[in-house]
């Protein structure tokens, strides 16, 4: 967090630097602040603050990820609301977790809902499993492998060491 926050605070400096505090500026002096402690990263990080180097990559994949699977599934559902016989197969699933954390499971929960299609009902109480609806299961194995192997498998490289 520490990382982050002298991250924030180099790409503010690097905006004021070229007398402009646009979003292109900010996130080039972001970028570039990045790279500077990842360089310094043997002098100024020790054991989990290293770990930011890799976190912040692989946010950024979890987060194109899902733009990618929301306007994939927002075409998918938009083509079964005007089509004349709509391919739906609705179902209940239970979806096994190898996320163990809250932070994991709440946003695994949140994604899978803001995401067309699906929907989180519930959470074990043992955090073990959750329930997601989906209209699209033609199978229940097709929808549990798809988001264990795309949501759940990139929320835990964010995660997890």
């Amino acid at each position: 967090m520490k990382l982050l926050a002298i991250n924030v605070l180099l790409a503010v400096a690097w905006a004021a630097l070229w007398n402009g505090f646009s979003l292109a500026n900010l996130l080039t002096g972001f970028v570039i602040g990045f790279g500077a402690l990842w360089f310094a990263r043997d002098l100024i990080a020790q054991g989990e603050e290293r770990r930011y180097f890799r976190a912040l990559p692989q946010t950024l994949v979890l987060i194109v990820y899902f733009l990618k699977e929301l306007i994939k599934s927002s075409i998918m559902v938009a083509r079964d609301c005007i089509a004349p016989r709509p391919n739906l197969h609705p179902a209940i699933v239970k979806m096994p977790l190898d996320a163990h954390s809250d932070a994991e499971i709440f946003l695994l929960a949140n994604l899978i809902t803001l995401t067309p299609g699906t929907l989180t009902l519930d959470v074990a109480p043992d955090r073990s499993f959750l329930l997601v609806h989906s209209i699209y299961a033609t199978d229940e194995a097709a929808p549990v492998a798809d988001l264990k192997s795309g949501m759940e498998r990139r929320i835990g490289k964010v995660f997890r060491p």
